[in-house]
């Protein structure tokens, strides 16, 4: 898959993978690839989500009041709020505003805001589907944000009997309804991600432009291709392990949203990878030894972004000696580091992919926030499992709350 903003090299070979299982799959691919683009057509389904005439639950003009906001702060958990914080992460040069994210229990983040903002300054979105997220409502009333009447608050959540409609309702708060049959995972391209992205600034429209390029015919060959050969390293139960080797910090929150989106989906019925976030070069110093040399269960996404920082290295002045550091960019060392590793793991037949950005924009980061959406769902059903459930989390939750009854 490639063109002018991205290339992706797979080299995921056969001999990786169980080759019986894979000429089953291909058959099987055919029929699941018409499928979801049926889905994708019919608003009862999770896919509809990528539909170019996807029907959001708010008007641009009801937010442009909004705009006035100098400073946001996203209180979710899970899919409700990785998205946003991906586009952050990745655009934070371009985003103007200042952000806070809530995204798990730690008093010192609440105790940060309430040091440096005035609330009534701050504009928050509250966001979770179910409207009964223990994390998010506990951050919603520790941070005091719900007064009679407020101006600053945009509560996201199903139109049902959950506290934060009823909520919203008793206490007249701004509500977009988050539509039900979108899981938090799949919901970046929804009103979750795209409301905080349009008061970030981001261009939605063109975020939103190429999200089916990946279900396109020139790269559909592709998408069996990985779909099939994931399917099957899964299924043989030899690698256990995804190592996403990140060579960028702007990618880092968004491969943390792949982790969500792989974990939940595909961690059912005894299988799955386990999908790991390794900073590079620094884990070169720490964890690449294992990862080369220790148990052969693991499979590598390789990503790299290129970088707009053209300044070079300067030896000339400290060392007469010839060094080859010296007139290097940043970038450069980096990616010689990663092709460096790249040569060692042909050499050792690791099976690995290759994500390559080469233009940092709003049309690419929608195009890899709906190939892994759709990769993943083709790979769960090639295996028979739901893409779209998580069993075993909603059960921790109806724990959780009946230890704190």
């Amino acid at each position: 898959m490639k063109n002018n903003t991205l290339i992706v090299n797979n080299n995921i070979q056969t001999k990786h993978s169980e080759r019986i299982f894979s000429t089953q799959l291909s058959k099987k691919f055919e029929k699941i690839y018409l499928n979801i683009k049926e889905e994708i057509k019919n608003p009862k389904k999770t896919l509809n989500v990528l539909n170019k005439d996807f029907r959001f639950n708010f008007k641009l003009k009801e937010l442009k009041k909004f705009k006035k906001f100098k400073t946001l702060a996203l209180v979710g958990m899970g899919g409700s709020i990785l998205g946003s914080e991906a586009i952050h992460n990745l655009f934070y040069k371009k985003i103007k505003k200042k952000v806070y994210f809530f995204d798990s229990l730690e008093e010192s983040k609440i105790l940060d805001l309430r040091r440096k903002e005035n609330p009534s300054k701050v504009l928050f979105l509250i966001i979770s589907k179910s409207g009964n997220t223990i994390e998010t409502l506990s951050n919603t009333f520790f941070l005091n944000i719900i007064k009679k009447n407020s101006k600053n608050v945009i509560v996201i959540s199903e139109k049902k009997n959950n506290f934060l409609y009823t909520l919203s309702k008793k206490f007249n708060l701004f509500f977009i309804e988050h539509n039900s049959s979108i899981g938090g995972r799949y919901s970046v391209l929804s009103e979750v991600g795209i409301i905080p992205a349009y008061l970030m600034g981001i261009n939605i429209f063109k975020f939103r432009s190429q999200i089916l390029d990946c279900l396109s015919l020139r790269n559909k060959n592709f998408l069996k291709e990985s779909t099939i050969k994931l399917a099957s390293l899964i299924k043989s139960k030899k690698f256990n392990n995804l190592i996403f080797l990140n060579y960028s910090p702007a990618l880092e929150k968004f491969l943390y949203w792949c982790q969500q989106m792989i974990a939940e989906s595909l961690g059912k019925k005894n299988l799955g990878f386990l999908p790991v976030i390794s900073n590079a070069p620094k884990d070169h110093h720490s964890l690449l030894q294992l990862y080369l040399d220790g148990p052969k269960d693991k499979i590598f996404n390789i990503f790299s972004l290129k970088s707009k920082f053209n300044e070079t290295i300067n030896t000339t002045k400290l060392i007469k000696e010839k060094n080859f550091l010296n007139k290097k960019k940043l970038d450069e060392i980096k990616n010689a580091q990663k092709n460096a590793l790249i040569k060692i793991l042909f050499k050792k037949s690791t099976p690995f992919r290759e994500f390559k950005i080469i233009k940092t924009n709003e049309e690419v980061l929608g195009r890899l926030f709906s190939y892994f959406m759709i990769e993943t769902v083709i790979v769960g059903r090639l295996l028979g499992i739901d893409p779209f459930n998580q069993p075993a989390v909603e059960q921790i939750k109806i724990y959780t709350k009946q230890l704190l009854k």
